[in-house]
């Protein structure tokens, strides 16, 4: 009767002896799957402590490991404040840089808010920044995992952050000295909150530091959270007024003078910028601002972002929803550098934990950005630009500098066509 029961489950095209070893061998490498992922979560920990020691050695021990330059702008920037440094927005940082001096970019309040730094030792102060860069990296791998819903295993948190510290967006983030990990962190934190002022403030507050985090409004008017919308508008012009009433003619300056000028923030035609502007500049040869190409590439952009949004829920889905307007805002943007790119750890953590990540297009989307990121494509390539200033190069850079821009495209529409009510075979 037994051997009836198990030749009934498993299928009568086989003898019954060899089906129960066919199971047990199966049985026996799912054990041995399972017991390799145990061992690897139990050394989660010593994993990402070599990977935050490995990172320091690299910044301290090989040559131009790090240079630091936007937190040297930061610094030398908000430092103009003190009145005797000159004009914010004349200050240029050239010691590492020659081939660009670098102006300060962001707007005046984020002067107001990096102004403490300039008070302490740039050394102590590049550490504790790098310190600062893991501890919110693992804070936005932490609240991916929570917007997810479910289980959310620190170790797995640890695995993804001694990882995530090598791909290609925390690299240049560690080397510039930049602040964008922060930002993602204020956003999730804004989409996790249930709290309309906290959320609102996180994002008002972002926007005021650096303007590309109020893409995420459209988040949260697609998620109806008005209160949280209205607010974060309310905030970040409560930021403008008091870069007003601090700084007075510099603030003005910027909102009425500098604000949408791409040249003054950086080579547009370089590699590391992965935007549509950037891209199609790359192809064309100039500057190709917003014209007919780049603006048919952002329709296409928003088209695939509607529709990956409506495929997965909208916002019933808070990761997958903030992560799609997230692209948008990448691709949208004149420049996004491979800095401003830390959106794609969230990305991973969605396609391979998230409520598509049985499928094998979750799958080959997810490790597929893990394998780009790691080896980092935009930086390959900027090895074959002469330099920074050149847009015009041969065809076949010009069409590979488009990888972040083609590959999210490839995944807003496959999130588009995959229903999540619907299974996926293979």
């Amino acid at each position: 009767m037994v051997e009836f029961v198990i030749g009934q489950c498993l299928g009568r095209d086989a003898p019954a002896a060899g089906r129960i070893a066919k199971v047990v061998s199966v049985n026996t490498e799912s054990a041995t799957q399972l017991s390799a992922t145990a061992r690897l979560y139990r050394l989660a920990p010593v994993l990402l402590v070599f990977s935050i020691a490995a990172r320091l050695a690299w910044t301290y021990f090989v040559p131009n490991g790090a240079n630091f330059v936007d937190l040297h702008v930061y610094v030398g920037g908000a430092a103009t404040l003190d009145g005797h440094a000159g004009a914010l927005y004349d200050y240029v940082y050239a010691d590492q840089t020659p081939d660009f001096p670098l102006p300060f970019t962001y707007p005046p309040f984020a002067a107001v808010v990096f102004y403490p730094l300039h008070l302490l030792p740039f050394g102590l102060l590049a550490f504790c920044w790098q310190i600062g860069i893991i501890a919110a990296l693992y804070g936005v791998v932490r609240i991916s995992q929570l917007l997810l819903g479910g289980p959310a295993p620190r170790r797995v948190a640890m695995l993804w952050t001694a990882v995530g510290i090598w791909t290609e967006p925390l690299r240049s983030t560690f080397d510039y000295g930049q602040v964008n990990v922060v930002l993602v962190l204020a956003v999730l934190y804004a989409v996790y909150s249930n709290r309309w002022w906290l959320s609102g403030l996180l994002v008002g507050l972002a926007a005021g530091v650096k303007l590309t985090p109020a893409v995420s409004g459209l988040y949260f008017v697609g998620a109806r959270r008005w209160g949280t919308a209205v607010f974060s508008a309310v905030v970040f012009f409560g930021t403008v007024a008091f870069s007003v009433l601090v700084i007075g003619d510099e603030a003005r300056r910027y909102f009425t003078e500098l604000l949408g000028d791409a040249d003054r923030i950086g080579p547009i035609g370089t590699s590391f910028n992965q935007s549509w502007r950037g891209g199609i500049s790359r192809i064309l040869g100039h500057d190709a601002g917003y014209g007919p190409a780049v603006l048919l590439g952002i329709a296409v952009t928003a088209v695939l972002a509607v529709l990956a949004w409506r495929a997965i829920g909208g916002s019933a889905d808070r990761l997958g929803a903030i992560v799609i307007v997230s692209l948008f805002g990448l691709l949208l943007s004149p420049i996004s550098w491979t800095h401003h790119w830390v959106w794609l750890i969230p990305l991973m953590i969605w396609l391979l934990h998230g409520p598509l990540a049985d499928r094998l297009g979750a799958r080959i989307l997810g490790w597929g950005w893990l394998g780009l990121t790691l080896i980092g494509v935009p930086w390959l390539l900027s090895f074959a630009q002469p330099t920074i200033w050149v847009i015009g190069r041969p065809w076949y850079l010009a069409w590979a500098g488009l990888v972040y821009i083609v590959a999210t495209l490839a995944t807003l529409a496959w999130i588009a066509t995959s229903r999540a009510g619907r299974t996926e075979s293979g």
